[in-house]
């Protein structure tokens, strides 16, 4: 045990022997910070029924982990590899685990959301130590297979969030998805004191503290702006945040250019290998998230299911996730990089692309397909793409590495639950003005102005706002007609407006679904264009370790 908690991986001889228990650790942290959004998604409706959320509040109750979380990975990743990596994560679990203690026992919307933001703080730590510490731990030869269960373990956290966040809301209210965060933290933190190997950098005498603040101001605000412009319009603060975030980052590659140890050398982008693989893992996770932010929508509003039956449903993606880490390990090396990463994204078109087809007829059969598609997509592309970003850091740098990975994760996936949202919530609300209209047409209730608008918030809103029509009309029923007559009668208009509800959401389905496979498509051809044709095929290999602060170019040149 003492070997794990007193010496430096980097003055062992030889590989670690027990690296692969200590992935066990890495993966159990990664799960707790990306099943924190994807559990929060199926606990939504129970906390705006409890603490009375407004869209804005709720919004940013999902957000307000996101915002820190992608500002401060970089700097916080670099300040790992100063100091410790292994530091970095068990104080990173510690904070998340304890800002998850203060979101369960808060009752108010802004409480939610301060503790939500701090649980992105802890977050932003835990995220590029998982990669770093992996990085640093395993050999360059068995390197790639361990991110390829560390990039499965993110594809099951994305199905498993659900499940685990539905099964508690069973029979406990909104609070026990904040908890279960903590006896997984506290695990995290015991595993990685026993099992974890302490990890430093070499040769780093200072950070780059002016450059990691211009990356937070400028990856921050760029966030807040993606959240803020399609959600709630683009007024004031939407056009500052742009602003901002624009003259931030063109402060910041002035900086990173003059610098002569920079916090990230930005000339790396001008790298095939480097800029494609980073590029392709934005794309992905602004597929899978904004698909992800529609499906259980239309699991649970559409097709009725409950959020422990939506989190069952999507677990064959994540299986499928495993199918294709085990597929990319065996093409990468015969076929590189390039090859499997332009499979998996094309494969990951054509799921979303099947989603084209859903209508209000659609059953869970319909979504299956695509999700498993979209699963084996996942698992056949980000391993390569995240072994080929960790290749192109030297040692002394495999936190930053980490970093611009989960960056890049963040904003993918920002950008996606922002635009293809804003696509489903523009077009749902088109479609409900036309299909309320049919109704009316057809001797069905004709909603008023007020019902319509609030209908068309969203389609929680347009169910509940038909419930309503329901007890209207039975309430507005003749004497004559008795209370059985008319209770039925209002069931019947209430499930006109429904039928209306579901039909103008699933059609928004197919046609977000379009974009998002539009997206998709254009962007694999500009990944495939950018790599290179041999990347990826040195990666399983096993080149001799280079000491890191002098052989940066040749580490870039690896992937």
């Amino acid at each position: 045990m003492g070997l794990a908690m007193s010496t430096p991986v980097d003055e062992m001889d030889g590989p670690y022997k027990r690296r692969w228990a200590a992935l066990v650790v890495l993966c159990l942290s990664l799960l707790i910070i990306v099943m924190a959004n994807t559990s929060l998604t199926v606990a939504a409706p129970d906390m705006v029924q409890d603490l009375g959320l407004g869209s804005s509040d709720l919004q940013w109750v999902i957000d307000g982990y996101t915002v820190p979380y992608a500002a401060l990975m970089l700097i916080l990743g670099a300040i790992g590899d100063k100091y410790s990596r292994r530091g970095a994560l068990v104080l990173g679990l510690f904070v998340f685990g304890a800002a998850s203690v203060a979101g369960s026992l808060v009752d108010s919307s802004g409480g939610v959301i301060a503790a939500r933001a701090v649980m992105g703080v802890g977050a932003a730590m835990i995220m590029p130590a998982t990669l770093s510490l992996l990085a640093a731990t395993f050999p360059r030869a068995e390197r790639a297979k361990a991110i390829t269960i560390w990039t499965a373990t993110a594809g099951l956290a994305i199905a498993v969030g659900p499940l685990v966040a539905g099964a508690l809301l069973e029979d406990h209210g909104w609070a026990s998805t904040f908890l279960i965060n903590v006896p997984i933290a506290a695990l995290g933190i015991v595993g990685a004191l026993l099992l974890v190997p302490p990890s430093k950098a070499a040769d780093v005498d200072r950070i780059d503290y002016i450059g990691g603040l211009l990356s937070v101001i400028w990856v921050g605000s760029l966030i807040y702006m993606i959240i803020e412009g399609p959600h709630f319009g683009w007024g004031a603060k939407a056009v500052t945040a742009a602003v901002l975030a624009g003259v931030g980052l063109v402060c910041f590659v002035f900086w990173e250019l003059r610098h002569p140890r920079p916090v990230l050398d930005v000339r790396r982008f001008g790298r095939r290998a480097f800029a494609g693989s980073t590029l392709a893992v934005a794309l992905f996770f602004l597929a899978v998230f904004g698909a992800f932010y529609y499906l259980t929508q239309h699991l649970q509003f559409v097709l009725g299911y409950s959020p422990l039956d939506t989190g069952v449903r999507m677990l064959p993606l994540a299986g499928a996730v495993f199918v294709g880490g085990v597929l990319t390990a065996l093409l990468t090396p015969k076929f590189g990089m390039k090859i499997t990463v332009a499979l998996g994204m094309t494969v990951g078109t054509v799921a979303i692309a099947l989603l084209t087809r859903v209508d209000e007829g659609s059953t869970y059969g319909d979504f299956l397909v695509p999700l498993m598609i979209l699963g084996l997509a996942i698992g056949l592309s980000l391993s390569p793409c995240t072994n080929a970003i960790m290749g192109s850091f030297p040692e002394n740098q495999l936190g930053v590495g980490g970093a611009v990975n989960s960056t890049s994760i963040e904003m993918g996936g920002s950008l996606g639950i922002a635009v293809l949202g804003t696509v489903l919530a523009k077009t749902y609300s088109s479609n409900l003005a036309d299909a309320a209209a049919k109704v009316a047409a057809g001797g069905g209730p004709k909603l008023p102005g007020k019902a319509l608008t609030a209908a068309q918030d969203s389609v929680g809103a347009g169910l509940y706002v038909a419930k309503e029509v329901g007890k209207q009309v039975t309430a507005g029923a003749t004497p004559k007609m008795g209370a059985e007559k008319a209770a039925a009668y209002g069931a019947q208009q209430a499930q006109s407006v429904v039928e209306a509800v579901h039909k103008a959401f699933a059609d928004s389905v197919a046609h977000t679904s379009l974009i998002g496979a539009i997206v998709l498509g254009v962007g694999t051809a500009v990944v495939v264009t950018l790599l290179p044709r041999d990347a990826g095929k040195s990666t399983t290999a096993a080149p001799t370790e280079a000491p890191a602060a002098k052989n940066d170019e040749r580490a870039d040149e690896r992937v």
